[in-house]
């Protein structure tokens, strides 16, 4: 039977399957499905669009025009040492802190694309660039869904940290391979004229703002009907039996089985428990960042050739770092949170946040990244200048 069967008619067979359920789950469950369509709406209207759609034209601003390319002079002697990487790789660094999901690795890959630094250098910047960014962490998780802003900067503050760590981690990721110089580098990279490189910002930028709320709608509608279905509560019943012996109920098995997929659905669901707990799995979350956003990354790896295994792995050990750091830091310094009915009640910001504020904080912070780009550019451009200029004898 295995010989008559291959690989392939089983991948078929189970593709088949899925797409017949879930045509049947539709049926079944329209109203269910239409509401969770209307709730990733929301979602995607009052908080993706204004917070990312700023981050993406800055990052392409700062690739296309070859700004990166003079930060990775004044920066090089920091970036090679800690993560073994080029000076242009800071950028993606910095906006993938700033900007949020997946906007440090959109630029890792641009940065690769536009020949400022190698394949390996890409495959590292990969693995810990594309981190959460503030607003969502303080704002959301912090005093939504904890109802506590000292829990917001902890799982912040850890956050970074589990980052770099996974960055000097993967220092050590083909160590052969060194990091390019700056004479390979001049020779591969042609910075875009400002109308050029504005234009192909603005337009892919708006794309790929769009591809990310086409994931997000997808995995909403997908998390709902397979909670509606009971699908979700079975198979939280098998994870917490292979995790019995870590003391995991079905309950926290749910709650993770919902952040593996989706974080912003997963974190939400940490409204009640032991804060330690809570506090730990929401760090994983975080860390792990979910299947959705793994998949915009897919989307933006495309043809290029960068390892997905990296990323994943990357992925993983920034959640578990990032749960190992919450736990011992709320050991160190411990704090209590407000009651259960009031994180139930502020669990639900994430998409019920006014589009004005979203915008203007979200603009607020591309424009000063942007000011702090070009300040550090013509810092180095007149720190390289002036180590350029010729002696006259």
């Amino acid at each position: 039977m295995g010989r008559l069967v291959g690989k392939a008619q089983y991948r078929d067979i189970l593709l088949g399957v899925g797409l017949l359920w879930a045509t049947l789950a539709l049926v079944l469950w329209p109203e269910q499905a239409m509401e969770a369509m209307r709730d990733g709406i929301k979602l995607c209207g009052n908080v993706i669009l204004p917070s990312l759609f700023p981050f993406f034209v800055l990052s392409s601003l700062v690739v296309e025009l070859g700004m990166s390319r003079y930060l990775g002079r004044l920066l090089e002697p920091v970036m090679a040492p800690l993560f073994y990487v080029n000076g242009n790789c800071a950028a993606a660094l910095a906006l993938g802190f700033v900007g949020g999901y997946p906007v440090g690795a959109r630029t890792a890959i641009q940065i690769y694309e536009n020949g400022q630094c190698s394949r390996t250098e890409a495959e590292r910047m990969l693995a810990f660039c594309n981190n959460s960014g503030p607003a969502f962490i303080l704002g959301v998780v912090g005093a939504g869904v904890f109802g506590n802003g000292m829990a917001g900067l902890l799982l912040y503050l850890t956050h970074l940290l589990a980052s770099l760590c996974v960055g000097v981690l993967f220092r050590f990721y083909k160590p052969g391979d060194r990091p390019q110089t700056r004479r390979a580098r001049a020779a591969q990279f042609q910075a875009s004229s400002f109308p050029k490189a504005m234009i192909s910002s603005v337009t892919g930028s708006l794309q790929s703002t769009l591809n990310i709320c086409a994931f997000i709608l997808f995995f909403t509608v997908c998390l709902r009907i397979l909670a509606y279905a009971g699908i979700l509560r079975t198979l939280g019943r098998v994870l917490s039996l292979l995790l019995a012996p870590l003391g995991m109920s079905q309950t926290w098995a749910e709650r993770l089985l919902t952040g593996l997929v989706e974080v912003s659905s997963g974190v939400s669901s940490l409204t009640d428990g032991s804060l330690s707990g809570r506090l730990s799995m929401a760090a994983f979350m975080l860390g792990w960042a979910g299947v959705s956003v793994h998949c915009q990354v897919l989307a933006f790896l495309g043809d290029s050739g960068l390892s997905v295994k990296t990323y994943v792995a990357g992925k993983l050990l920034h959640g578990g770092i990032s749960a190992l750091l919450t736990n011992l830091l709320f050991r160190l310094f411990p704090f209590s949170s407000p009651a259960s009915v009031y994180l139930a009640e502020q669990a639900q910001a994430i998409s019920q946040l006014d589009f004005d504020k979203a915008l203007t904080l979200s603009a607020v912070s591309a424009w000063a990244m942007w000011l702090i780009f070009l300040a550090l550019t013509v810092y180095a451009v007149q720190k390289n200048s002036g180590k350029d200029r010729p002696n006259v004898v």
